[in-house]
């Protein structure tokens, strides 16, 4: 990202953000509420164009590209509210998302590459560890098992770059350390970006940290260069965090 902004009438949620993010790398981006994290995720991804600014992805200026050319290149995320349809089976709801990212269609008669998109599925499935559910319906799981199912429909995009927001929230410890072990244990020349509030997994899975505040970036640097940042603190983490 150059010099990135994003503008809702006279509010600049995002300001002036550049923002480089090298193959294979685990960033996570901080900050307090209202910092600007998820309109930066939006302006990424392509839900919402830049109105300052370029975006490259993998080498390519896609500034001007929909979300989908963005995820059909290799692009995929997830977001805080679940957009998973709870009428539908854990296992329907991934074979879409296959069949999205693929540029296929539903079909009345079934094909040798639906079945190769199922079989897609059920692989995305277990490596979010929530193959066990593949035949119950999204809407009768919990809170938790949402979020796998979500992280196993990025997967199933067989991504270049996943971004995750806010995959920890509402989890309960056991459900956040799961899902600390599946991002610890992802493919290492898949690149990773998180957005999260749960310092502690923010913080292990990632390698750099970009901090934000009012839209802006205002500090980078490894885990332990943030934990030590007196602005960090100051604005975040709070003194404990800090003497742990």
């Amino acid at each position: 990202m150059r010099g990135v902004g994003r503008r809702f009438g006279g509010l600049h949620a995002v300001s002036d953000v550049d923002l480089e993010v090298a193959p294979g790398e685990r960033r996570a981006i901080l900050g307090p509420n209202g910092a600007g994290k998820t309109t930066l995720f939006n302006v990424i991804c392509g839900d919402f164009p830049a109105t300052t600014g370029s975006v490259e992805l993998f080498g390519r200026d896609v500034t001007q590209l929909p979300a989908r050319t963005r995820a059909r290149l290799g692009l995929a995320r997830t977001y805080q509210q679940s957009r998973l349809f709870g009428g539908l089976t854990v296992e329907d709801n991934i074979y879409l998302a296959v069949v999205g990212v693929s540029g296929g269609h539903l079909r009345p008669v079934l094909t040798r590459r639906d079945a190769e998109y199922r079989e897609r599925a059920r692989r995305a499935a277990e490596r979010a560890a929530i193959d066990h559910k593949l035949s119950e319906p999204v809407g009768s799981l919990s809170h938790g098992e949402h979020r796998q199912v979500a992280l196993a429909v990025a997967f199933a995009a067989d991504p270049k770059m996943m971004m995750l927001d806010e995959p920890c929230s509402g989890l309960s410890r056991g459900e956040r350390q799961l899902l600390t072990d599946l991002l610890l244990a992802l493919d290492p020349e898949i690149t990773l970006i998180v957005i999260d509030h749960d310092m502690d997994v923010a913080l292990r899975v990632a390698e750099r940290v970009t901090m934000m505040h009012d839209g802006r970036v205002i500090v980078e640097g490894t885990p332990d260069e943030i934990r030590a940042n007196e602005v960090v603190h100051d604005l975040y983490l709070g003194r404990g965090h800090r003497n742990e």
